[in-house]
């Protein structure tokens, strides 16, 4: 390969498409997980059979897809804004590398850092507006009536409940995220940060592997903020802060619940981020290459 799509995408449209095609990857395989996981994470009960089988046969499969298009509206965007501050951040926040090689991982963790904490900002109001449809009962509102009710009943600081704790989230799991992925395709596939000859397979498992390990040591906080998120300011919210979420879930619950639905969520991680990864090189490329993939890389040999 004559190119590595990471020190030749300068083009903002090119990653935005990229990001994109990553995105949407990844929500449509995942997001069914993603609604057992926010619906195990917001009930008493932990079982992600039990809880499963009783959506399923009340509402249909279809209920596991419910609040996708909030995500999916805004998924370009999000990816895009990630992926490009990514790129900038890895090689601005350790610019002692040459532009030859890939960036350090030291600039890898730092750029993805600073990538995560930007893109809460977008993706906080998301996540709340996705949080509720997906825990929805017996009224089925859609993503714009939900935006509009809490905008009528909290205004744009209930649009944005929880982002405090979205930064604090994806800020480190970001770092985490990025590393992980550069670590784990150079020790699959020696050299291909440099030649960019990784196979999809490659791309698959380093991807899954970071999605893993970034959900991990996030996953406490995104348990709190799920249930911060859930809450409406209309009757007087149950927790006050993140703090008080944290104190109150563990009384009530004990420490297992900061890890309830940490199974499911762990099964998407690696199906999701293997999809986003392997369809955002795999765009890339193709842009880069007007069109055309190399054919080694195209498919990992059988």
């Amino acid at each position: 390969m004559d190119f590595w799509p990471e020190f030749l995408a300068n083009s903002w449209g090119k990653e935005f498409v990229a990001g994109g095609c990553g995105g949407i990857a990844g929500i449509i395989s995942g997001y069914p997980l993603d609604t057992l996981r926010i619906l195990q994470q917001n009930s008493k009960s932990g079982s992600a059979f039990n809880i499963l089988r009783n959506v399923i046969s009340k509402e249909g499969p279809t209920a596991l897809y419910r609040g996708m298009a909030a995500p999916l509206a805004s998924i370009t965007l999000q990816n895009a804004m990630v992926f490009q501050s990514y790129a900038i951040l890895s090689r601005a926040l350790d610019p002692s590398v040459s532009t030859k090689d890939p960036p350090s991982y030291k600039g890898v963790a730092l750029g993805g850092f600073g990538a995560g904490a930007l893109q809460s900002l977008v993706l906080s109001p998301v996540e709340l507006i996705k949080i509720r449809l997906q825990l929805q009962t017996k009224t089925q509102k859609g993503p714009r009536e939900v935006a509009k009710s809490i905008m009528k009943a909290e205004g744009l600081r209930g649009l944005y409940r929880g982002l405090g704790i979205t930064i604090l989230r994806d800020a480190p799991a970001h770092g985490l995220y990025f590393w992980t992925y550069e670590y784990m395709r150079e020790q699959l596939h020696p050299d291909c940060r440099k030649t960019g000859e990784e196979s999809v397979q490659t791309m698959l498992v380093a991807g899954g592997l970071a999605g893993v390990a970034s959900w991990i040591c996030c996953y406490p906080l995104d348990v709190v903020k799920t249930r911060l998120q859930a809450q409406s300011a209309y009757p007087p919210p149950k927790y006050t802060g993140i703090v008080d979420c944290f104190r109150k879930s563990v009384r009530e619950d004990g420490l297992a619940v900061l890890w309830r639905g940490l199974g499911t969520a762990v099964l998407r991680a690696f199906l999701v981020n293997g999809a986003v990864f392997a369809a955002y090189e795999i765009a890339l490329r193709c842009l880069l290459s007007n069109g055309r993939i190399p054919i080694e890389n195209a498919m990992p040999e059988q």
